[in-house]
């Protein structure tokens, strides 16, 4: 994290002595390593959490895309529908045969039996 050689660390060491005293030398490394872990893991957490958003942000990236190929994908499927098949037409009572419509009379006898929804339920005797 930082460029702190051997050398820097004993200096560092020999001023803390020379200011602080060795009595309370130990006590005030124990601080200032507590302060530094402490934050070691704040730095550590926020750069989870930013790694975090920035997943997160991939993930919308790609949803937004993928949700407009979909857009596209579907205008062209409704132009080559319509294209080929105009809704209008298929509305117009004119078009349909008129053999497609039996009247109830022009129904064939084979026909004419009773759906078995129809019936009436029938109980067998025992």
């Amino acid at each position: 994290m930082f460029d702190i050689g051997f050398a820097e660390i004993v200096l560092i060491g020999v001023v803390g002595l020379l200011v602080i005293g060795p009595e309370r030398l130990p006590g005030a490394i124990r601080t200032g390593s507590q302060w530094l872990s402490h934050f070691k893991r704040g730095f550590n957490t926020m750069k989870r959490e930013i790694e975090h958003e920035l997943e997160i942000d991939s993930v919308k990236n790609q949803l937004n895309k993928a949700n407009e190929q979909f857009k596209t994908t579907s205008q062209e499927f409704k132009q080559n529908l319509g294209s080929s098949y105009d809704s209008d037409d298929v509305l117009q009572e004119d078009n349909i045969p008129e053999d497609d419509f039996l009247p109830e009379d022009d129904i064939p006898e084979e026909h004419e039996e009773q759906h078995p929804v129809d019936r009436p339920p029938q109980h067998k005797a025992d």
